[in-house]
């Protein structure tokens, strides 16, 4: 059936938000008398108790950590939940990783007759090995400029073509063609694509077997200062693999506008002449005529982390199966600050994982759906979105029957919002649903006011998308029914200022959280419908997505 009756709770969120057709002062009021517990009333100390002291920040493979999974676990189990494994009655998914700790690297050298100065560490570039080894060397290899690094048929780009860039060293433009012209005929426009990423062009110069690959740094198109990429530790995280990561080049890294500049003065030019260069339609791969060499020295570790999965077993086609997603991980705590420690993040994202528990609790009171619900609580997204990429090579159903999912990562504190904005707006029919639950609520869906950023690309529904899975990602909005766009914005600046990924991240008494129980109950229905319905979500055409969902077409028939 393609509507389905909503569920008590929630009902009783769109009742108290008013049809579309009444007065705004009427609607204004309705919204201001809904409370905490309009949605589920527990919402508020699963938001409390998860980004407590006692949990120590939630990071990878801790004691915090540990809590935290436990903490999940158990309700799930108290709520009937069935378990990710049921021959251990056992709601983990273990997720094995990593730790790659760089100690000491070198200078970026050059060798050639107008070959530029070497590069200093951090100041002018930043570079590690993915590989798990104590020392990678990169030795006189040729250095290429390869425009975007970009191999996209669905756009006829092929930045590589004809070029055998094997043991050599490639240097790209950050983002994507699309962002640097405007033209909304040419990739997506000014919304970043997947392609634009810079860690699909590692992936990318890996599969081309580059031996070493830097990304060019620029404010603007990547969205953020150099001291982003060099200013944090360069620790990282990845997946554990058999083949030691040895598919990837030995070297990944950035280098500031400066550094390219430099280097494209071997060739007579500067970055803006090579951009123009690599947008010309006419592009071929250039040769800098220099030889580059580097050196990382290499630390690393084995440790395990859990994803957190339970779901409700559907009636009629238990296979096919919606999915909701909240990542429980965050950073831990850092012993060096003695006045906080403690890195608890409240809102990115113990409001996500608040609202995975509270839908599960809600969806498990009944009636059971016709197909199963998943309730995905992932772990080291902070780290490189790899739980949620541990759980897209191993499902727990097969991904060609999932029907669509939702990922929840950093929810709505600060009140009723008249609007709900969409992450990678126009992507999917899956804001079709959205739309329309929100238009209930005397609300509107405007797209992301960043696009070119690509935060879409940046949380853990992009695991899942990349597997064909249309995914929503959608957030409380900004124009306050009370208080207006200008005090909302006002709110998040501070908070990016002050304590996105900063131990002031922490929960306040004073939040208003009737926002998140108007989002929680738009996504509580859309999963309610898609889970009792025929409906199969869709990427929208041309959507970098779209070939992998439909070669996965014949499981759906």
């Amino acid at each position: 059936m393609k509507y389905v009756i909503l569920g008590a709770l929630s009902l009783s969120v769109l009742a108290a938000c008013g049809p579309a057709n009444e007065s705004n002062k009427e609607t204004d009021k309705a919204v201001a008398d809904i409370k905490d517990s309009a949605f589920n009333p527990n919402y508020r100390d699963y938001l409390k108790t998860l980004s407590s002291d006692e949990f120590e920040g939630r990071a990878p493979a801790s004691a915090g950590g540990e809590k935290t999974v436990s903490f999940i676990e158990n309700n799930f189990r108290e709520w009937g939940l069935k378990p990710y494994d049921q021959e251990n009655d056992s709601y983990r998914q273990p997720v094995p990783l990593v730790k790659l700790m760089p100690y000491k690297v070198s200078s970026l050298n050059f060798d050639g007759e107008s070959a530029p100065e070497s590069m200093k560490y951090r100041t002018e570039m930043m570079a590690w090995t993915p590989r798990v080894v104590d020392e990678v060397k990169v030795e006189n290899s040729d250095v290429v400029f390869v425009g975007y690094g970009i191999v996209a048929p669905e756009y006829d780009w092929n930045d590589y073509e004809g070029l055998d860039v094997e043991g050599k060293t490639v240097v790209m433009l950050v983002n994507d063609p699309g962002y640097a012209t405007g033209d909304p005929e040419l990739f997506n426009g000014n919304a970043m694509t997947y392609y634009g990423r810079w860690t699909y062009k590692f992936e990318e110069a890996a599969r081309q077997g580059a031996e070493a690959a830097f990304v060019i740094h620029e404010t603007g198109p990547a969205g953020y200062g150099w001291g982003v990429v060099a200013g944090g530790s360069p620790v990282r995280f990845d997946l554990k693999r058999e083949n030691k990561n040895m598919d990837r080049s030995a070297i990944e890294g950035w280098i500031t506008e400066e550094s390219a500049n430099a280097l494209f003065a071997t060739v007579g030019k500067n970055l803006e002449q090579m951009r123009e260069l690599a947008l010309s339609g006419e592009f071929k791969p250039q040769p800098l005529n220099i030889e580059a060499s580097l050196t990382v020295q290499n630390k690393f570790e084995y440790l395990d982390t859990n994803n957190v999965i339970g779901y409700i077993e559907g009636s009629k086609y238990p296979e096919e199966h919606v999915i909701y997603m909240a990542h429980h991980d965050h950073l831990g705590t850092d012993p060096v600050r003695e006045d906080d420690p403690i890195y608890n993040g409240a809102q990115d994202n113990a409001s996500g994982t608040a609202a995975l528990m509270a839908m599960a609790e809600q969806f498990a009171k009944g009636p059971q759906p016709e197909r199963s619900i998943v309730f995905a609580a992932v772990g080291a997204e902070e780290s490189g979105l790899l739980g949620s990429g541990w759980y897209a090579s191993h499902p727990m159903l097969p991904l060609g029957k999932a029907v669509g999912g939702i990922n929840m990562d950093v929810m709505n504190v600060y009140g009723p919002m008249k609007d709900m904005v969409v992450v990678g707006y126009g992507n999917s029919s899956m804001e079709d649903y959205l739309k329309r639950y929100v238009k209930a609520q005397d609300r509107y869906v405007a797209p992301e006011p960043t696009p070119e950023v690509g935060s879409f690309y940046r949380s853990d529904h992009f695991s899942l998308a990349k597997k064909g899975v249309p995914m929503l990602y959608a957030e409380g909005g900004n124009d306050h029914f009370e208080k207006g766009r200008e005090w909302t914005e006002e709110q998040r600046a501070i908070f990016n200022r002050d304590a996105y990924h900063k131990p002031a991240d922490e929960f306040d008494e004073n939040w208003d959280l009737r926002g998140v129980q108007q989002d929680m109950s738009v996504f509580y229905s859309i999963g309610n419908e898609l889970a009792n319905s025929r409906d199969w979500p869709q990427w929208a055409p041309g959507n970098e997505f779209e070939a992998v969902r439909k070669a996965t077409e014949d499981m759906r028939k």
